[in-house]
């Protein structure tokens, strides 16, 4: 993955470029591809949006039981959690070498219900560029 120099480059740019290879470290970790992938880069703090984040595992094992919150939801929502865990080092790797700069935290959560996922990440320092463009 090559590096964006943030100061020759746009917001956008850099936005597009993070919602792009968050895509495809999905593809290429998890063997999903997520729906519609946004970013937003504000100061310091990046924000993710996944759409339709979930395998087709987790929305069958999800879809098997529809009542209540059962024990098997619990466990797809552990699942969910692993995966989660097991994929936020690649994530941080994609930012630091994207924006070259470090990330001192990340938070993620999934909803279940939505499919959606939500990444925040939050740098050492606020990426300068060019332009301010959304």
């Amino acid at each position: 993955m090559t590096s964006i120099t943030t100061q020759t480059n746009t917001r956008g740019k850099a936005q597009r470029a993070l919602a792009q290879k968050v895509q495809r470290l999905y593809k290429n970790q998890i063997g999903h591809s997520p729906g519609k992938v946004t970013c937003q880069i504000i100061d310091n703090t990046i924000t993710v949006i996944a759409e339709d984040s979930l395998t087709k595992l987790e929305q069958l094992l999800l879809e098997s039981e529809k009542d209540e919150l059962t024990p098997l939801q619990v466990d797809v929502e552990q699942v969910r959690s692993d995966l989660e865990t097991a994929i936020r080092p690649l994530f941080v790797d994609v930012i630091q070498e994207t924006l070259s700069t470090n990330v001192v935290d990340v938070l993620s959560d999934t909803t279940l219900e939505t499919g959606r996922t939500a990444i925040v990440a939050i740098l050492a320092d606020s990426p300068e560029f060019t332009s301010n463009d959304r």
